[in-house]
């Protein structure tokens, strides 16, 4: 990633750390969130007739066997060790229905808005390393609790869930912060591409969390994640710096590209954040939309996906942390690939800034509303299923080129506040998309109420894409640099009232000669 002033590349520079530790901590993030959802398929009993779950429509005999077949094999698992029920004894499971479910996986996001816009605030005034890590690293601490939350009750459970969600919404707005601080205009799609660290959280937690089940019960899921996440705290802490001048093992060379490269694009010292510009910003608005449309359809699938595969499909534990995975590794693998794209068309000045954004943009949310589209209409056909819930999970991948990196071009000052007023409106998504889906399905688990879900994030995704596509931009805006602005306007006032007393001098003057 990282070039010397003169273009030649340095071996792994501090940039290069840089993006791994945010990749992992990202990674952290979003493991955070979705290791609840794959736990709970086996933590909850579910209703079955014989051997089999209520909804047995999809549950044709060749599916089950082709996948008790494979995984038998590899593992080496009896018939009764395969079935998901046989996790752990009935005697303690929780009888939580798919309402008392939904709240919740929904639990997480619903004080995680709150947070938001002060995590870009206190990532401005202190730091990206200490905002960014401790958040992390706090919400990290209550994995080792939810175990006995659950125990105690499910009330419990969501209390503690929204503790980690409100605690980990200061992380995201954060880190916008550090990528106007350390990253050159042109490398930036790149380097947001570390931001979908959160995707291979996802990937890593799904399989791996089955396989833990499997072996050891839910409760170790919760164990091993906070291990995990405080192993990558200790490696930031001592590792990740605010700015290239404080960095201590920095080039002089990489110093120099970086600060040369950002140029006056962002300041050290801000004026007070322009409140005002920025709540009437259509820029601004249009990545509030844009983050909205997709992440209904992200977080739709990431929510939901594992009791998508359970309830409809029948699918084992480990069969649905693979398949529930799958999506997410295509969604970093599509991140990197849209960067790249999307860093090479502005180098070469092939299109525009605000082009290439929308470009982006329109895969991860009219693209995914396509695939969703597909998803809804692939009935009891698992391998259209996987097929098209694999792509619109991938699809959102372009999410880092398009607007996770307009909001730094449209003023990189004040990245973290405008990030964090993205993400406070979008957090909503993240618990009203689980009520949705609760309500739907609620002792209703059919084809039929899952396609309607569907539906309604296809709407969410188009909708939001096409209304970008008309009216976004990514030209850097004038509030960026109020003081700037200020001036301006003070050198136009002071200017103007000069002409007017020279034209009332020129016009004294007249008057004199006339009499």
């Amino acid at each position: 990633m990282g070039k010397a002033s003169n273009g030649t590349r340095e071996c792994c520079t501090a940039r290069d750390v840089l993006w791994y530790l945010t990749f992992f901590g990202f990674a952290v993030n979003y493991m955070l969130r979705t290791n609840l959802n794959i736990a709970i398929v086996s933590m909850v009993k579910t209703r079955t007739t014989t051997n089999h779950t209520l909804t047995s429509e999809c549950l044709v005999e060749n599916v089950t066997e082709i996948f008790e077949n494979h995984f038998s094999k590899q593992t080496n698992l009896t018939e009764n060790e395969f079935n998901v029920t046989q996790v752990a004894p009935t005697s303690l499971l929780f009888p939580w229905n798919e309402k008392q479910q939904s709240a919740i996986l929904g639990g997480y996001f619903w004080l995680h808005w709150v947070t938001q816009i002060p995590g870009g605030i206190l990532g401005s005034k202190y730091g990206t390393k200490i905002v960014f890590g401790l958040s992390n690293f706090i919400a990290v601490l209550g994995c080792f609790f939810v175990p006995m939350a659950a125990y105690m009750g499910h009330h419990y459970l969501l209390a503690l869930r929204m503790f980690q969600g409100m605690i980990a919404g200061f992380a995201w707005p954060a880190m916008h912060n550090m990528t106007a601080r350390w990253i050159p205009p042109n490398e930036r799609s790149k380097f947001v591409t570390a931001y979908l660290g959160s995707s291979m959280g996802a990937a890593l937690t799904y399989p791996v969390c089955g396989f833990i089940i499997h072996r050891w019960g839910w409760e170790w899921v919760f164990y091993t994640s906070g291990l995990a996440g405080t192993v990558w705290f200790i490696a930031w802490w001592f590792l990740v710096y605010d700015s290239p001048a404080k960095h201590p093992r920095i080039s002089e060379q990489e110093k120099e590209y970086i600060l040369n490269s950002l140029g006056q694009t962002y300041t050290k010292h801000k004026a007070p954040v322009p409140w005002k510009d920025l709540l009437l910003s259509v820029p601004v608005w249009m990545n509030v939309l844009a983050q909205w449309g997709g992440l209904w359809g992200f977080f739709t699938l990431m929510t939901h996906t594992p009791s998508y595969f359970k309830f409809i499909h029948g699918w084992s534990i480990q069969a649905t942390g693979f398949l529930s995975g799958l999506g997410h590794v295509l969604r970093t693998t599509w991140a990197y690939i849209s960067a790249l794209l999307g860093d090479y068309l502005l180098r070469t000045n092939r299109m525009s800034r605000t082009n290439v954004r929308k470009l982006a943009t329109a895969g991860c949310t009219i693209g995914q509303g396509v695939c969703m589209l597909g998803l809804a209409f692939s009935g009891c056909d698992y391998t259209w299923a996987v097929v098209w819930l694999s792509a619109a999970v991938a699809m959102n991948g372009s999410v880092s080129t398009g607007p996770l990196a307009s909001i730094v071009d449209i003023s990189p000052n004040y990245a973290s506040v405008v990030l964090g007023l993205v993400n406070s409106v979008a957090a909503f998504v993240g618990f009203l998309t689980p009520a949705v889906v609760g309500q739907f399905t609620f002792q209703n688990q059919t084809v039929k109420q899952w396609q309607k879900v569907f539906f309604v994030s296809t709407g969410m995704l188009v909708s939001s894409g096409v209304l970008y596509l008309l009216f976004a931009t990514s030209d850097l805006q004038p509030w960026n640099s109020p003081d700037v602005k200020k001036t301006k306007n003070e050198s136009e006032l002071i200017s103007i009232k000069n002409k007017e007393e020279k034209e009332e001098e020129k016009n004294e003057q007249s008057v004199t000669i006339k009499q």
